[in-house]
């Protein structure tokens, strides 16, 4: 597809980094020379120098003829005129990127009358994530699908689990009749798909999906349930805590923020009078502590460096606080961090690019199987996506155990009306199931695609399940 990025900040340039794997002919633009010459130095790019509003430059952009145009600058006003500008050049979807909560209200009205064809808002998709997080604090990542009746969940072992060390076929009878199946496993970065031989180690970082009950009682049974969090402390001000406060308020979850901007602080206490709010540095330990917040349920760091997020989120952790959660953009580091322990690290900006590489593979594949959901896991190495079985869709009807599938591809769940189902070897697909596949690396467009017809096929058995 032929793609336009307007502004490469750190939402273009990492959206663009993962399209141009996927093949794709990426055009940005962007008013700094000094951005647009590091940016072709590293990735296999056009660059146009200029102003994304001016239809001079979207059209030196190839936008007339192009299939998509991301506006993701840092204003959101200039991201919605340029979507306006890009219609009516001719461009074929348009995404924009609005983040002031103020327009939330009147989305609707600014997408029909300004053409856009989707929106979206990293803070408040960002917000959500950690707010799944808190609500199960056992997991260190939380995804969902099929409208939450399935949930992939992240855990690190540790020693003294009662998975270290044993095959997963020798598993207990009662952790394999739960309703799960273990999908992947993150080995000192090194992902994969296990099978019944795997042999969980300390520090692994094994990912579950399954029906969220079946979660519950396996974290149960590994002794790491914990309580619901009833007091979060934050760090930070921004429009990401804005959004999360707006939830936890609804939730009756009680917080306080330590945001060292006095206006900032007058914002925050005016929409919401119930929080406790103080103005100082939260990256000063000695503000923390005079807080308390090592009271706290759960911790969350969310100032506009990632270096300061990393540091007193280790603070937290030295503190023994149950739940910590950081945001952090930059991988190298957040890969640093998770080798010590702090394994809830968000990405917004990893986070919104997966919602829009979701969009355009929904694009690429719209005679196919219709890709629902997709979440990129063990920082991008691994996707966990929701397609809905179709017309289409080959094989229908013939058990799994006849099939071949590609290699480090699992079909790991079907959700059949109300019935979740973890496959077996004598399982069928059939017309309008929807089905979770995990896969190593990506390029997974359409259901069909998990078929290889030149290779063998491992079928996903109660050895993978629990």
């Amino acid at each position: 597809m032929d793609i336009v990025i307007v502004g490469c900040g750190k939402v273009g340039f990492s959206l663009a980094e993962q399209l141009v794997l996927e093949e794709h002919n990426i055009t940005i633009v962007d008013q700094s020379e000094a951005i647009l010459r590091r940016t072709g130095d590293q990735l296999d790019v056009m660059t146009v120098r200029g102003n994304g509003v001016s239809v001079a430059t979207l059209r030196e952009a190839g936008v007339d003829s192009a299939d998509l145009l991301v506006a993701a600058t840092s204003s959101d006003e200039v991201n919605m005129v340029c979507c306006l500008t890009a219609k009516s050049l001719g461009v074929g979807y348009t995404i924009a990127r609005i983040r002031n909560p103020e327009y939330t209200s009147s989305l609707a009205d600014l997408r029909r009358n300004l053409k856009i064809d989707m929106v979206i808002n990293p803070e408040n998709t960002t917000a959500v994530e950690i707010f799944r997080l808190l609500r199960f604090p056992a997991a260190a990542n939380i995804e969902t699908f099929c409208r939450g009746r399935v949930e992939l969940m992240g855990v690190r072992l540790q020693e003294g689990d009662f998975l270290v060390g044993k095959p997963i076929h020798t598993l207990s009878p009662q952790v394999k009749k739960l309703s799960l199946l273990f999908c992947a496993a993150d080995r000192d970065g090194k992902v994969f798909i296990p099978n019944g031989s795997y042999v969980p180690q300390a520090n692994d970082k094994l990912y579950l999906v399954g029906r969220p009950d079946g979660m519950d009682q396996f974290f149960h049974l590994l002794g790491r349930y914990a309580p619901k969090v009833k007091q979060v402390f934050l760090v930070g001000g921004g429009k990401i805590s804005m959004y999360l406060a707006k939830l936890l308020s609804s939730s009756g979850i009680r917080f306080k923020i330590v945001e060292r901007s006095e206006e900032r602080c007058r914002l925050i206490s005016e929409r919401f009078p119930s929080a406790m709010v103080i103005c100082g540095d939260g990256t000063d330990s000695e503000v923390l502590d005079s807080e308390n917040f090592s009271k706290a349920d759960a911790f969350v760091a969310l100032t506009d460096r990632d270096e300061d997020n990393l540091i007193i989120s280790l603070y937290a952790m030295q503190k023994g606080l149950p739940k910590v959660v950081t945001k952090c953009n930059r991988q190298n580091y957040a890969g640093i961090v998770r080798s010590l322990g702090l394994d809830s690290v968000i990405s917004p900006k990893f986070i919104t690019a997966s919602h829009i590489l979701h969009r355009v593979r929904g694009m690429e594949n719209s005679q196919g199987s219709v890709m629902n959901s997709l979440h990129r896991i063990a920082d991008g190495s691994a996707e966990a996506m929701e397609f809905t079985v179709g017309p289409t869709t080959h094989h229908l009807g013939t058990p799994l155990k006849d099939l071949r599938l590609k290699p480090e591809v699992l079909l790991a769940v079907i959700v059949r009306g109300g019935e979740i189902i973890i496959p077996e070897g004598s399982t069928c697909l059939q017309e309008e199931d929807s089905v979770i596949i995990i896969a190593r690396g990506g390029g997974i467009l359409d259901l069909n695609d998990i078929y290889d017809d030149d290779s063998g096929f491992v079928v996903p058995s109660g050895g993978t399940g629990a």
